[in-house]
C-alpha cells in the first residue's frame, strides 16, 4: 500500500545480491544494518548446537519472506543465527533505515511485518511439538512434505539439491534416520525420484501430530 515513489526509493538504496547452495549469507554474531527480503531461492536458518561442528536448522526463508534482527528500534543488529542459501538465491538486502522510515509513513507496512515474523514464531511452535510429539517416520514424512511448498521441484515434488543433511538438521533426527527412513518409504513407494525432484505421497500433509498415519497407504 506504498506510494509508487516510496517504493522506487526503497528499491534505489536497496542492494540486490546473488549466492550459490551452501554460501554465507550472513554469519552469526555479525553486525549488519540489512533486512534479507528472498526473491528466488531459499535460505536457511542455523543455530549453534550442543558442540562447535554441530549447527541446526531452525526456520527457512522462502520466497517473498523476510529475515531480520530481534529489533528494529535501531538502524543496525546483531545477527544471533546464521543464513545460508539453501538452494541459489537471490536477496534483497533493505536499509533497516530506509524501512523504519517506511513504518513511520505507513502503520500499515509494519503491521505486515509484524504479521509475518507472528506467523514465523507459530510455524516455530508447531516445529517444536513436531519433534517432541512425532514417530521418526511421522516427523520426516511432514518436513518432506514441507520441503515440496517451501522448495518445488515440479510436479508436487521437491527440489532434489536439498539434501538429507539439511533434513536431518531441520528434524532433529539424525542423518543415518533420516536415511533410513527415506528408503523404507522408498521402497514402500511413498517417495520417489525422477530428473525434476524429489517427490512424496499426498498424505503427508496431514502427518502432524499422529493424525494420519503413511503406514499401509
Amino acid at each position: 500500500n506504498v506510494s509508487t515513489a516510496e517504493r522506487k526509493t526503497l528499491i534505489q538504496c536497496s542492494e540486490l545480491r546473488s549466492y550459490r547452495r551452501n554460501e554465507l549469507v550472513l554469519q552469526a554474531d555479525q553486525w549488519t544494518d540489512r533486512i534479507y527480503c528472498v526473491t528466488s531461492g531459499l535460505l536457511r536458518v542455523v543455530v549453534r548446537g550442543s558442540t562447535s561442528s554441530d549447527h541446526v536448522t531452525t526456520d527457512f526463508i522462502r520466497r517473498g519472506d523476510f529475515f531480520h534482527g530481534p529489533s528494529l528500534n535501531q538502524d543496525r543488529y546483531q545477527a544471533v543465527p546464521t543464513l545460508i542459501a539453501a538452494l541459489p538465491s537471490s536477496v534483497y538486502l533493505v536499509p533497516v533505515s530506509a524501512v523504519r522510515e517506511l513504518f513511520a509513513k505507513n502503520p500499515d507496512v509494519a503491521l505486515g511485518l509484524l504479521e509475518l515474523a507472528m506467523k514465523r514464531m507459530e510455524m516455530l511452535r508447531v516445529q517444536l511439538r513436531r519433534i517432541s510429539s512425532l514417530s521418526a517416520e511421522g516427523l520426516v514424512s511432514r518436513v518432506l512434505y514441507e520441503l515440496t511448498q517451501l522448495a518445488p521441484g515440479g510436479s508436487g515434488g521437491y527440489d532434489k539439491r536439498i539434501t538429507q543433511a539439511v533434513i536431518a538438521s531441520y528434524s532433529g533426527l539424525s542423518r543415518e534416520v533420516v536415511n533410513k527412513t527415506m528408503r523404507d518409504m522408498e521402497n514402500r513407494g511413498l517417495v520417489w525420484r525422477d530428473e525434476h525432484g524429489i517427490h512424496v505421497h499426498p498424505n503427508f500433509a496431514s502427518t502432524d501430530f499422529g493424525l494420519l498415519s503413511v503406514e499401509g497407504t
